[in-house]
């Protein structure tokens, strides 16, 4: 069986698996992944999960075979944890106080490392993208350039080089020619909060070894509803004319962070949920970088990950991933996971607050409407946006699918009107059972499980001139639970779920975040 807290070993080299079944001759690339690997380092552990310190590791497809190898993202935070033999770089969920063998001066100093907290660069969330660069990211300040072949941790980067950024996204998106578009937190610069998308240009010539990421540039702000306590958000969504982001009322106290050290409590105890309070959605028009006028809000929610966003006939729509509360963290909590293992049908677990794949549509123009009316015109959807007598438009979802997670589309599509998004299932618990193919048309769902296996985030690989949506694969990276049995990366036919191959890995595969797959000839 898993064990959560248990270190990982790395394997720097690459090693071919064991392939069962055959590869499409058309898939040739390598997956990367990253995700926590080291739990404790001498007598100090990690309290939760996504703290753990950061772990690639990468599938590389190439004429039928299959390799793997694994690096850890030997950061600034790895480094010092290392050097100290404890930890010593505090974590979202686990603050790190000095050895008590340390003199006054040593513990002073680390106390005003916490007052101003400069945040960590384990970037463990995700591998992104800028330019023809390859980062690990997570959702501080600083994201730190990989080589995607060998896993080697190259450049460190500090957006707040660039913008007055605390906070930024790990998961941006890309246009056509290659731009990318992100979004972080602007936390009292200039006596303000805000949310600022950003830009960070594709790079025109190859030939320029310059990292785009100088390059970046704000394209807009909002202005954040309250001064001390931004909203929390993973992602955001974009499509050819707008920008889409959900303001909820899961939010950052400011203050609280500020004086967490020295209260003896973690950053994200700081965190908290109102629910008495509404979710503002904000729509931003790309061409003239401000915010539309309608204003549009639904109920209190938590949002983590955006599935897609289109327009159709004078509408938005876009999917989200969303909670009824902030219950998802505490899943992740390591004697919580541990005890889910020991006691997996125990009444004394935390709730856990399964969540639904939902639809919200926001009409384009509200003019010559009365209070009370339906705005949305679309058919194909329940959907609705009802004027209010203060003119703002209360939205109200159709649930698309329930006990979903970890949204994957075929990215051509991103921002364009879809159909199949590919999920992991995570019905009775917030570790994955399953792969799911969900039609947004028809609601038709299919499944791949198998017995004691748990897959990571469902990625699409499109075959190469396909015209059909969903002519490609799936690659997933699976933890075999089975006695004596290997993990391996799964190879689904996109169209019909049903196995295509297996690579069986001579290494314990860990349970992983994000990815980013490369073509073989980028």
């Amino acid at each position: 069986m898993y064990v959560y807290d248990q270190n990982k070993e790395e394997q720097p080299e690459p090693v071919e698996a064991d392939v069962t079944g055959t590869l499409p001759d058309w898939l040739q690339g390598t997956l990367v992944r990253v995700g926590p690997g080291i739990f404790s380092v001498g007598e100090t552990s990690y309290n939760h999960w996504f703290d753990g310190m950061a772990l690639m590791h990468s599938f590389t497809i190439k004429n039928g075979g299959v390799s793997h190898r694994s690096r850890y993202l030997r950061g600034d935070t790895y480094k010092a944890n290392m050097e100290a033999k404890r930890i010593v770089v505090s974590e979202m969920g686990t603050m790190a106080f000095p050895d008590p063998r340390k003199n006054i001066f040593s513990k002073f100093i680390t106390f005003l490392n916490h007052a101003v907290p400069d945040f960590t660069d384990n970037c463990v969330a995700n591998i992104i993208k800028y330019g023809n660069d390859y980062y690990a990211t997570s959702e501080t300040n600083y994201i730190r350039k990989i080589n995607p072949e060998t896993l080697e941790t190259l450049d460190k980067v500090d957006y707040l080089k660039y913008l007055p950024l605390s906070l930024v996204s790990s998961h941006p998106h890309y246009d056509k020619e290659g731009n990318a578009y992100n979004m972080g937190t602007s936390i009292g610069d200039k006596a303000k909060t805000k949310y600022v998308i950003l830009k960070v240009p594709a790079g025109t010539n190859a030939a320029d070894t310059t990292p785009v990421v100088k390059n970046m540039e704000a394209v807009c702000s909002i202005p954040s509803r309250t001064l001390l306590s931004p909203s929390y958000y993973h992602s955001f969504g974009m499509t050819d004319n707008y920008f889409i982001f959900i303001e909820q009322p899961f939010k950052i106290d400011i203050l609280k962070m500020a004086t967490a050290y020295v209260r003896g409590v973690n950053w994200a105890s700081c965190l908290k949920f109102n629910p008495e309070e509404n979710t503002l959605i904000h729509l931003i028009d790309r061409k003239s970088k401000k915010e539309v006028l309608t204003k549009y809000y639904t109920g209190a929610m938590v949002v983590y990950h955006h599935v897609n966003a289109f327009e159709d006939d004078g509408h938005v729509v876009f999917d989200v991933i969303a909670y009824e509360d902030n219950s998802l963290y505490d899943m992740f909590l390591i004697d919580e996971l541990k005890q889910r293992v020991k006691n997996p049908g125990s009444s004394s677990h935390k709730p856990y607050s399964s969540p639904k794949c939902k639809r919200f549509v926001l009409p384009l123009t509200d003019k010559a409407s009365e209070i009370g009316e339906d705005l949305v015109k679309l058919k194909y959807t329940t959907a609705s946006a009802v004027k209010e007598k203060d003119g703002k438009l209360l939205c109200q979802p159709e649930v698309l699918c329930g006990g979903v997670e970890l949204p994957r589309i075929n990215y051509d599509y991103n921002g364009k009107k879809h159909r199949f998004v590919y999920l992991t299932g995570v019905e009775m618990s917030a570790v994955a059972t399953k792969i799911i193919k969900l039609d947004v048309e028809t609601k038709e769902v299919q499944e791949w499980t198998a017995e004691n296996c748990w897959p990571s985030e469902a990625v699409f690989i499109a075959r190469p001139n396909a015209v059909e949506e969903d002519d490609g694969v799936v690659l997933t990276s699976v933890i075999n639970n089975e006695e004596g049995e290997q993990g391996f990366l799964l190879v689904l036919d996109a169209k019909t779920l049903k196995e295509i191959a297996r690579a069986h890995v001579k290494a314990a595969l860990h349970m992983d975040m994000h990815g980013h797959f490369i073509p073989q000839s980028s």
